[in-house]
């Protein structure tokens, strides 16, 4: 055997030892892990990330499948749930416009768009016109059964978004399962909401945005609200039946009549001499068959002899036109309208019959064309209107009360309470309502002028303005009125809304005439306005 060198084992050895001392050193080299807090969300963070995306998802589950189709007596519909901040309901009768009511407050909002009218169903009306008397049940059955297939498929919509959302998120299903419940949750709190706050009335005072030609029909009468239907579902029937006659499928379907029960009043002010409020007035008295007109005051702007041509399209209006001056307008101007045909001016508490009412007026006691505060202004407002109460008071001694008094400035109105039911004045160029402290009403109008060139002084053109007052034949009592809104210069909006006084409402006991009340000394009260506004 060959002995092996000392020195050679001793070599290899050394060398066999090499790798295990380089993968110690290597080792030693090697940075360590090291430990460190990794900071956490915060709840109230994590908690609000997941009610936005649950709030994401409903909606985005809500536009994709979120409505239903439903025909609805001679129509076809679908139905929307929508987020809103004020809830209600609006119905989109293209092309004539929408009605939006008040119906709840919650945060989803109930839309109604009418997609079509069906000619078989509408035919089938038209040949058995019996059917109409019906319709209100089918249009009920109708609407139920809509509105609650729109739940479930709403239900599923919101929990079906807000899951798939979440799943996409987070990418963890038990977080995609919460947002799921959570969404479902709030859907049933919003319609724990709808129902506690539902409002069935509500289409008893409806506000018409579209072509205005559209809005008596579509509103409908003021007294036949009141007596005929006083319930949500027969009012949504005669909602129906307007349409289906606005979609003029034959010419076989009954027109729409006016109210003959009714007398119907428009009142205008401030028209500040736009030559454009001439042909607005003309289609209102047409579309509303309006019986007659009151101005309220401020036709001109600066009461000039030169402006006087302005008024001569009063004479082809086609109603009666009972005027009272404003302070824009001069005694030049009074003088001229007194020669008119047609044309009633109320001064100094002088009364008049027209159309079935009684008016009675006063000229505003101010002429500032230019704008300026008289001394002594509020004063002679005040005069005016005690004046004008002392008239009517008269008249009621006479046993020929007065239904309805005029007068420019809301100041010299005020003055009047307790001695009329109802009184109109103008002058601040915007609408506005108040029941006096002695029971009369106080109604507002504003410029139905829309300012006239006084709009081009804002950034935003001044709205024209004007209302249809709705008054009960036999009681000469305002039953309802409309208040129209048409965009100023370079505007084209519409807009209507319909009120009802309290005592006129559906269960209401009608009240007796407001009693004769001693005018109290004119003060100032606190809503009054300076008679130097406009």
């Amino acid at each position: 055997m060959v002995r092996v060198p000392a020195a050679v084992l001793s070599a290899l050895h050394r060398l066999r030892r090499v790798p295990r001392t380089l993968a110690r050193s290597h080792r030693a080299r090697r940075p360590q892990p090291t430990t460190a807090l990794v900071p956490q969300t915060h709840p109230w963070v994590r908690a609000l990330g997941l009610v936005a995306v649950v709030l994401l998802g409903a909606w985005l589950g809500l536009l994709v499948v979120g409505n239903v189709r439903v025909p609805v007596g001679p129509m076809n519909t679908t139905m929307t749930l929508r987020p809103s901040l004020t809830g209600g309901t609006k119905i989109n009768i293209s092309p004539l416009g929408a009605l939006q009511l008040n119906s709840h407050n919650a945060p989803v909002r109930l839309d109604v768009n009418v997609d079509q009218l069906d000619p078989v169903r509408a035919q089938a009306l038209v040949d058995h016109p019996e059917r109409l008397s019906g319709l209100q049940d089918e249009v009920a059955h109708d609407v139920e059964h809509g509105t609650l297939d729109l739940a479930v498929r709403s239900a599923v919509a919101v929990v079906s978004g807000a899951t798939a959302l979440s799943l996409a998120v987070y990418r963890r299903p038990g977080r995609a399962l919460a947002a799921g419940t959570t969404a479902l949750a709030l859907l049933l709190a919003s319609g724990v909401s709808a129902y506690a706050t539902w409002n069935s009335e509500s289409i008893l005072e409806p506000k018409y945005s579209g072509l205005l030609s559209s809005a008596p029909s579509l509103v409908g009468n003021a007294r036949n609200i009141v007596t005929e239907f006083d319930v949500y579902q027969k009012e949504l029937a005669r909602l129906v039946t307007n349409v289906t006659k606005l979609y003029d499928v034959t010419s076989t379907l009954p027109a729409y009549q006016p109210d003959p029960t009714s007398i119907r009043v428009l009142h205008v002010s401030d028209i500040h001499l736009n030559p454009a409020s001439w042909k607005i007035i003309a289609s209102l008295v047409d579309q509303y068959k309006v019986d007659v007109i009151v101005d309220s005051g401020d036709t001109m702007d600066h009461g000039t002899a030169a402006e006087n041509g302005f008024l001569d399209p009063i004479a082809d209006l086609g109603a009666p036109y009972v005027w009272v001056r404003g302070n824009h307008d001069s005694r030049a101007t009074q003088r001229y309208l007194e020669r008119m045909k047609n044309v009633h001016v109320l001064d100094n508490g002088h009364a008049e019959t027209v159309a079935g009412l009684r008016f009675a007026g006063i000229g505003d006691p101010q002429f500032t064309p230019d704008r300026s505060n008289a001394e002594g202004a509020d004063a002679s407002e005040e005069l005016a209107g005690a004046r004008l109460a002392a008239a009517l008071h008269d008249q009621k001694a006479a046993g020929t009360p007065v239904d309805v008094a005029v007068a420019h400035e809301p100041s010299a109105a005020r003055g009047t309470d307790g001695e009329v039911p109802l009184v109109l004045c103008g002058h601040l160029h915007h609408e506005g309502d108040e029941i006096l402290k002695y029971g009369t009403r106080l109604r507002m109008e504003g410029s139905t002028g829309g300012s006239g060139l006084r709009a081009l002084e804002h950034k935003y053109p001044a709205p024209i303005e004007a209302s249809i007052l709705y008054f009960d034949r036999d009681t000469r009592r305002l039953q309802a009125w409309d208040a129209i809104k048409l965009g100023g210069l370079g505007e084209t909006t519409a807009e209507v809304s319909r009120h009802l006084p309290a005592d006129n409402k559906p269960g209401a006991v009608p009240s007796s005439p407001a009693p004769s009340v001693p005018t109290p000394p004119s003060s100032s009260s606190p809503g009054s306005s300076s008679p130097s506004t406009p």
